[in-house]
């Protein structure tokens, strides 16, 4: 007969996910070992064995669980029919938003989905591709003549760029809130965007010419 599961299973499978994040985070998730996220988790490894056979396991719960968390946040913020630069702005502040307190899960994302499985990975980024969707459909809102060209995905990821690693400098009690952050990332993609393959003006070339 199967083991049930008690009514906090899920709670307590989470408060075991965001340990193992900050563990994977802090240390390597190669150098982690299932009695050391057990010690950190603060259970016994049998305890541990109830929720994950396996590390790899955990790291992909980590990662699929905090993407599905992004997409939920920005499908929900993304509103198309909004001023092309509104919408913009929504969906970076909603996804600064979402990166709130998940630096470590973030972290995990980026430096540990190499180790695990082709088909698991393929899974995540499949997850990450849905993310990039939305945002360069924004990108084409601001600056229409970017869609069909090779330019399109560098201006795109620039974003992602922008608000995927600000985590190793922004601090919540610093001179800079997440809302004017967000209204920065906007104003340097609508302008930069907005100026991609456009030809230079006469002026710039006789500038180009001359130096």
């Amino acid at each position: 007969m199967a083991r049930s599961r008690a009514n906090d299973y899920d709670d307590k499978r989470q408060a075991i996910l965001d340990r193992s994040a900050e563990l994977f985070s802090a240390h390597g998730y190669d150098r982690a070992s299932m009695n050391k996220i057990a010690e950190a988790c603060g259970v016994s490894k049998a305890n541990l064995y109830h929720y994950y056979k396996d590390k790899e396991g955990l790291l992909f719960d980590v990662i699929r669980f905090h993407l599905e968390e992004l997409l939920e946040v920005v499908e929900t913020a993304d509103d198309p029919g909004a001023p092309p630069e509104a919408r913009l702005r929504g969906l970076v502040a909603a996804l600064l938003e979402a990166y709130r307190d998940a630096d470590s899960q973030h972290n995990v994302q980026i430096s540990s989905m190499r180790f695990l499985p082709q088909e698991r990975q393929t899974e995540l980024k499949r997850m990450e591709r849905d993310l990039v969707t939305i945002f360069s459909s924004a990108v084409v809102g601001v600056a229409p003549h970017l869609k069909g060209t090779k330019m399109l995905t560098p201006v795109t990821m620039s974003l992602f760029g922008m608000v995927n690693w600000h985590y190793l400098w922004f601090k919540s009690t610093g001179s800079v809130s997440r809302a004017e952050y967000a209204d920065l990332v906007t104003r340097l993609i609508v302008d930069g965007a907005r100026n991609v393959l456009k030809q230079p003006s006469k002026a710039s070339k006789r500038t180009a010419a001359a130096e």
